[in-house]
Formats: C-alpha cells, sequence, structure tokens
C-alpha cells in the first residue's frame, strides 16, 4: 500500500503538519485515520471506551530507538509490543493504546507511512486497538526523525496483583526464552558496527504466553526484559524483594550467532537489551507444569534459577564447574537508544 500523502508535493514532513492548519488535517486524515478507523478519537478530544471489569491496568512508555527500522522489527512495531508487554506483566489482558508522535521537521513522509503501516500491523497481532492519539511537529535539527508515545489501558483477570511483594523463597525462576538478540540487532544496524550476521530482534508481543500461564498455574511474579537485560530486572527484583536469585548460566539460553558478537566487543549477554522475552516466578510444585506452558510459545523457555533467603539482595550465577559469581547492576550504559 503506498504513502497516501501526495509525495510529489510533500516527500517530507514540513512544520505545518503540526500546525493545526490544512497540511495537519490533511496529515491526519489521510495517514492517520485512513489506518486507524474506525477506532480512533483524534476528532475529539477523548476516546470513550468500554471495558467489562473495573480490575484495570495503564501503563505508558515512549520509544526513541535508532535506527528507526532493524533487523526484526522498527520504532513502530517496537511501541506496540513494548507496552502491550508491560500490561501482560501484569497480569492484564491489553485492550486499548494511544499513541503519539513528535515529528521532526524534514522527516521523509514515506518513512512515517511505513512505521504507521508498521503500528497497524502489529497492533492487530497484538489484539489491541489505537483509540487516541495526537502528532507534533519540531523543527529541524530538535528531534532524531521520530519519536513515539504510547499509553496502554488493559483489565486484570486476576483479583491479587502480580509483583515483586509476591515473590517468596523456594519460587523458581522461568525465562520464556533466549536472551540478547534484540541489542545486537540494534548494534548490528547502526553505523560503523555491521556484522555479517542473520540476528534478527525478538521484539514481539509476550501477553497471550503471559497470560496463559498466570491461567494455568499460580504466578508470583512477571518481568519483561528490556533495558538492561536479564540482569537488571533479576537484580531489580532481588532488591526489592531482599531475597536472593541464584541462576544457573548453563540453563540461560543465548544463540550462538549472539554469544559470537558478545565475546567480539566485550559485552554480557545478560545484560544485553531483549524485548519479547520475560521472567516468571512460580512456586516449585507448579515448575513443571509452567515450562510446558511456556514452551508451547518458545522452545527455548527453560528454568533458570531459584529464589532464596540466604544472601539478600543479591544476585548469583551458578556455572557449571561449580564456581560462582556475582551480577551486579550494569554501571552505565551498554549501548544507549535501544528502545
Amino acid at each position: 500500500m503506498n504513502c497516501p500523502i501526495p509525495l510529489d508535493q510533500y516527500p517530507r514532513v514540513l512544520l505545518a503538519h503540526g500546525g493545526g492548519g490544512r497540511l495537519m488535517h490533511q496529515l491526519v486524515e489521510t495517514l492517520l485515520l485512513a489506518v486507524f478507523q474506525p477506532e480512533v478519537a483524534w476528532r475529539h478530544d477523548a476516546a470513550s471506551l468500554e471495558l467489562s471489569s473495573d480490575r484495570l491496568a495503564f501503563t505508558t512508555d515512549s520509544y526513541v530507538v535508532t535506527p528507526l527500522f532493524f533487523p526484526g522489527g522498527d520504532i513502530g512495531s517496537l511501541a506496540v509490543y513494548g507496552t502491550v508487554n508491560d500490561l501482560a506483566m501484569a497480569g492484564a489482558t491489553p485492550h486499548y493504546l494511544s499513541l503519539s508522535f513528535i515529528l521532526e521537521e524534514g522527516l521523509p513522509m514515506e518513512t512515517l507511512w511505513r512505521v504507521v503501516c508498521s503500528i497497524q500491523s502489529a497492533a492487530e497481532q497484538a489484539q489491541v486497538r489505537i483509540v487516541t492519539g495526537d502528532t507534533k511537529v519540531v523543527e529541524r535539527g530538535k528531534g532524531d526523525g521520530l519519536f513515539i508515545n504510547t499509553a496502554g489501558l488493559g483489565t486484570r483477570e486476576q483479583d491479587s496483583a502480580l509483583g515483586p511483594s509476591a515473590i517468596q523463597p523456594g519460587d523458581v525462576v522461568l525465562l520464556s526464552g533466549d536472551v540478547g538478540r534484540h541489542g545486537i540487532a540494534i548494534l548490528s544496524a547502526r553505523a560503523g558496527f555491521e556484522f555479517e550476521t542473520t540476528i534478527e530482534s525478538d521484539a514481539a508481543p509476550v501477553a497471550t504466553a503471559a497470560l496463559d500461564l498466570c491461567r494455568q498455574v499460580p504466578v508470583h511474579c512477571l518481568r519483561d526484559l528490556t533495558r538492561g537485560g536479564l540482569a537488571s530486572a533479576i537484580n531489580e527484583l532481588a532488591l526489592a524483594t531482599n531475597l536472593a536469585i541464584h541462576l544457573e548460566s548453563a540453563a540461560i539460553a543465548v544463540q550462538p550467532e549472539v554469544q559470537g558478537v558478545c565475546e567480539l566487543l566485550g559485552l554480557d549477554p545478560l545484560y544485553v537489551a531483549n524485548e519479547g522475552r520475560f521472567v516468571a516466578f512460580v512456586p516449585a510444585p507448579a515448575a513443571a507444569a509452567a515450562i510446558a506452558c511456556l514452551r508451547q510459545y518458545n522452545p527455548a523457555a527453560q528454568r533458570i534459577g531459584t529464589v532464596t533467603g540466604d544472601r539478600p539482595t543479591q544476585v548469583i550465577v551458578h556455572s557449571p564447574l561449580g564456581t560462582q559469581r556475582l551480577l551486579d547492576f550494569l554501571s552505565g550504559e551498554q549501548l544507549p537508544r535501544i528502545c
């Protein structure tokens, strides 16, 4: 499907596309509403929604990834999946998203159209509706092409809230798939870091798998793995619970290509960003059923660790040789502008 904006007249975004006049009206009506109708309420000040439950989950996030397009995804699909996944980590079924663009003057109109089409496809895959939104245009040099903000609204299926406070000693830690592909895919797409690999981002919606898990076994906590990777997420939970989390390094799946790039650049794959992976904390008796559930969605899902009360707030990684190392928070940023 071709961009509906007349590219011979407006090949790039102009300041006037955010000025509230005729060009802004054309942009919204022709390029956005044509894709997201009939749900979008951009003609009005707010969307009127109907929800079947009063147990709501609400989240928001902003996306500033560079480059805008990378192996396995783009900023548009990332914005949908990231917000949907945050809702799923609260045990909520995603229903509605808001979508706000901050566009830089000079952005190719064809690029914006590709992102809009990707958002539409991702929303269909994640089974959410784009119901309201906004566009702003900033002057050339005062943005980075395109930023996106999304907010998500969902309904929780369980009365008890999932979260760090529910984690208990004796819980097992499950990982939904291999780690590190998103961060390495972004790295490979950036100028000066072009590797001859086929690594694609793991960016994907995880709500179906996460909610299915919650229906089949008692789940104490879910956490998706984004910036800072598995290491940062586990450290946050160890600190929040004042418990120790022991991880088995051999159980954590890392694709050989990802491992190779990490070794080449001196990166630890446990700190590399993901956008379609999560950890789940469940009681030990439920571990086998939980793994069986997760492997329906990703064969690489695995039990990777245990929660104990012996070394509060610490994350300890055990190797097959019997050695141990502390896995701390990352100092600084391995790779900025990752999501």
